[in-house]
């Protein structure tokens, strides 16, 4: 696990340098760079050693130095690889290290190597005798890749802010990404908060031309929901073995690695699952678990992740997180955030990563299971929503929305009043746009009070839309799932375990996110994901036997924490920093109202929050807020 960054074109070694000590944090264990002067190549890697730490040193060459690369991630199934280029003639000279089999692959397979992968990662190949750079992101983009196109320079790297070390590269917000990020609480790939800034999305390679400075994009892989009709006859039985065998196998090529491995744990199945197969795979082997917890008990799962641990006997480790701690990291981790997002799970999520990496230098998650196993509150709503829709006319809807605004307000977990108001809200809209809606910060109708200027809803979620007509699913849960699993997940979830994690220079892996499974899941009709009410019904009926029943009772929680309460006390001065084109009005409404408990604006303010801590202009806000914490 790493960073990468660098530049053909305009800059110099000190604009290298700059750009890699901005992501310093995602390797802190080494770093490389080399400098091609013939064609202004500056490539730079900041290490964080995890496979092969003797060998697997970068810049990477091929022993005939015509190939080169700079790689962030993990590939599992670099071992299986390996062997089948040894076979193919493929002479190897390190020991283990996934690294050299991705020169070797792009030698043997060029840009189709990227379908036979099975990991997380980043790359880009310096192609010295095609005078070309090859980047790519892994398939679910778990780890990221930013680069930016202006006259006389491209340039790439692991977080934003690396690209804006380059003395050539402005960070100019851009309005129009300012009001996707307030549609979604994020900024959708292939957009980022700044003009001439992109990300490239998730399954996509890139290909740059170092003669002629043009680029070239490739969609390698998609996911996609293909219904098997085979399963159908299927023994559920004969299901949930195979998921639970593609599971532990998942689990079994995520702990490989030269340093211990740890797995965050809450009371959860998704992660008591990484758990169990961890111990089907290494039954005699006592896992290090980690937990955070909250003094607000709706919120807080530690006992039940304890309870889970001493069923597996891991050696587990609690910190708990109240007022005093969130006061003292708030502005650090919305600083370190690099774009804005709107996820307050990003605070719990970064201060468990720091308190692993006190022990280990990996940790497995449960990221993905919610999406591909129908596990979120909305896919509960679908149903009531499309019988409600049928039954109730636009103008009494909206008398039950006012209604709703009186109903008694609570700080606690996914509160019934704070579901009501999100699903109503939600509900004054067509269904394609039902999902951005719910988990949206503003109300597309309130945007334009927001930015005093009309936009469309349709305009707004452009991205969402065009996933979810890109659907060839044929009913409103397959399309959900897709949603959620193409678009939320990769741009909101995933996002935030990376940030979280490696500013803290751990690296997080995902259990479901391997390749077999997710090809298992995307066969799956949604019965078996969701059925009477019951979400991941097969994951939770193949997880049966290795599960204690407890974890099977526990309501769902999610990560969040209790920021309705702690948003009318944290900071003490609300920040409201003027941005082109955004009237303060709102904002400052919004904070009164929240903070005299007459309405819930948690999830905009928070969003305000991270946009006004996290701007690269923004060290005065985080000095004015510091302070009033």
């Amino acid at each position: 696990m790493c960073g990468i960054s660098g530049f053909v074109g305009r800059g110099d070694a000190d604009d290298l340098a700059a750009m890699m000590a901005a992501i310093a944090h995602r390797g802190p264990d080494g770093h490389g760079h080399f400098v091609d002067p013939r064609h202004a190549v500056h490539l730079g890697h900041q290490r964080l050693a995890i496979v092969d730490i003797a060998g697997g040193a970068q810049p990477m060459w091929t022993q005939d130095s015509k190939t080169c690369i700079v790689f962030n991630g993990e590939i599992y199934n670099h071992a299986e690889l390996r062997s089948e280029l040894v076979q193919l003639g493929h002479a190897f000279h390190t020991d283990h290290s996934d690294t050299e089999v991705l020169l070797r692959a792009y030698i043997e397979w060029g840009e189709s190597m990227l379908i036979r992968l099975n990991g997380m990662f980043a790359f880009c190949i310096y192609d010295l005798e095609r005078k070309k750079l090859f980047l790519a992101r892994d398939r679910f983009g778990e780890k990221p890749l930013y680069y930016a196109r202006i006259k006389g320079l491209f340039a790439f790297a692991s977080e934003l802010t690396s690209l804006l070390a380059h003395s050539h590269i402005e960070p100019n917000l851009s309005f129009r990404k300012l009001q996707k990020y307030f549609a979604y609480g994020y900024v959708p790939a292939p957009g980022t908060i700044y003009d001439n800034c992109y990300k490239l999305p998730g399954g996509t390679a890139l290909l740059y031309d170092l003669a002629s400075g043009n680029t070239r994009q490739i969609t390698y892989w998609e996911f996609r929901i293909e219904p098997d009709p085979a399963i159908q006859a299927r023994d559920e039985d004969d299901l949930a073995e195979e998921l639970r065998e593609l599971l532990v196998a998942s689990v079994r090529r995520r702990l490989m690695g030269d340093v211990p491995v740890g797995i965050f744990l809450s009371g959860g199945i998704d992660s008591a699952t990484a758990l169990a197969c961890a111990a089907q795979v290494s039954p005699e082997r006592r896992f290090q678990t980690f937990t955070l917890g909250f003094q607000e008990p709706s919120f807080d799962e530690s006992d039940a992740a304890r309870s889970t641990a001493d069923y597996f006997r891991s050696l587990h480790r609690t910190e708990a997180l109240d007022l005093d701690s969130a006061r003292a990291g708030i502005c650090d981790i919305l600083a370190g955030l690099d774009e804005p997002m709107s996820d307050p799970s990003i605070v719990p999520t970064s201060l468990l990563a720091r308190f692993a990496s006190k022990h280990v230098k990996v940790a497995l998650s449960g990221d993905g299971g919610d999406e591909l196993f129908a596990g979120y509150d909305p896919f509960l709503a679908l149903s009531p929503s499309r019988f409600y829709r049928g039954l109730v006319p636009a103008p009494l809807h909206h008398l039950v929305r006012r209604c709703a605004d009186y109903l008694p307000r609570s700080d606690r977990n996914m509160s019934l009043d704070f579901r009501i108001k999100r699903t109503l809200r939600g509900l004054s809209y067509p269904p394609s746009l039902w999902n951005p809606v719910w988990l949206s910060p503003v109300d597309p109708a309130e945007m334009q009070e927001l930015f005093e200027a009309p936009i469309a809803p349709e305009e707004l979620y452009s991205e969402a839309l065009e996933v979810w007509e890109a659907s060839s699913a044929g009913n409103v849960i397959d399309r959900t799932l897709e949603f959620y699993t193409r678009f939320y997940l990769q741009e909101g979830i995933l996002a935030k375990a990376d940030r979280a994690s490696m500013r803290s220079s751990l690296e997080s892996r995902s259990i479901f996110l391997d390749n077999e499974l997710v090809q298992f899941c995307s066969r799956l009709p949604h019965r078996y994901k969701l059925r009477n009410g019951t979400r991941k019904y097969l994951l939770r009926k193949a997880m049966q036997p290795l599960l204690p029943e407890a974890v099977f009772r526990r309501p769902k929680k999610g990560f969040g924490m209790p920021i309705s309460y702690w948003l009318r006390v944290i900071p003490t001065t609300p920040p409201l920093a003027p941005f082109e084109g955004v009237c303060l009005d709102y904002p400052g409404r919004a904070w009164r109202e929240h903070r005299q408990d007459n309405k819930d604006h948690r999830l905009f303010l928070w969003a305000w929050l991270s946009l006004q801590l996290s701007s690269p202009d923004a060290s005065r806000q985080r000095r004015l807020v510091a302070g009033g914490c």
